[in-house]
């Protein structure tokens, strides 16, 4: 796919290749409403509406990561309504299909040789994560989904929230130190990441 020909020609009023992007980021701009707003119908209709927001907006785009522009509209979009909603959606972790009928789930849970003890200790600490996610506030949980979750990098985590690359590290490590605070019970179970907060806390 030559993505910069599409968004150019879409930015012209080419539907079909406005299309094509769709086709290519449908999945992912999905996941993350669904992420963010804990029910597929939402997640639908804001995974819409942001298709609709990025095509009127096309002349907006400057460059750079062209998913993290999406995942920045559609993150925005979600704030928004769970904002008029004036209540917080959970984050689903149980795992959901990609475009290729693969799991989407976090990396650093998946062990594909473990026991069933081992089983059943993940997952309790699959629900205690959740409800730890779940106290956390809009700003620092946008940057768990995308860095954790989707597995961006800085730079790209940055584009899709509009804020520095040294803001998206102090949320980062803020929020893995609040994790790893809610979830000492379960310290050894932990992944290395919140055991261990490499990024300074400013």
């Amino acid at each position: 796919m030559d993505e910069i020909a599409l968004i150019q020609a879409s930015r012209q009023g080419d539907l079909d290749s406005f299309n094509r992007l769709v086709l290519a980021y449908q999945d992912q701009v999905y996941h993350q409403a669904y992420r963010m707003m804990g029910e597929s119908a939402s997640a639908e209709d804001a995974a819409q509406e942001a298709f609709i927001q990025a095509y009127r907006h096309l002349g907006d785009y400057r460059g750079g990561s062209f998913r993290a522009w999406l995942l920045r509209i559609v993150t925005n979009a979600c704030y928004d309504e769970l904002r008029r909603r004036k209540r917080r959606a959970t984050t689903p972790l149980e795992p959901i299909l990609d475009g290729n009928g693969e799991p989407d789930s976090l990396r650093w849970m998946a062990d594909p040789g473990e026991t069933p003890e081992e089983s059943a200790q993940r997952a309790e600490l699959s629900a205690a994560i959740q409800r730890c996610l779940d106290k956390l506030s809009y700003e620092f949980w946008a940057v768990v989904l995308l860095v954790d979750i989707h597995g961006m990098d800085y730079q790209e985590a940055s584009q899709a929230i509009g804020k520095p690359v040294g803001t998206v590290k102090s949320r980062l490590a803020r929020a893995r130190l609040s994790l790893r605070g809610c979830l000492q019970g379960f310290w050894e179970l932990l992944p290395a990441k919140f055991r261990l907060v490499e990024e300074t806390v400013s």
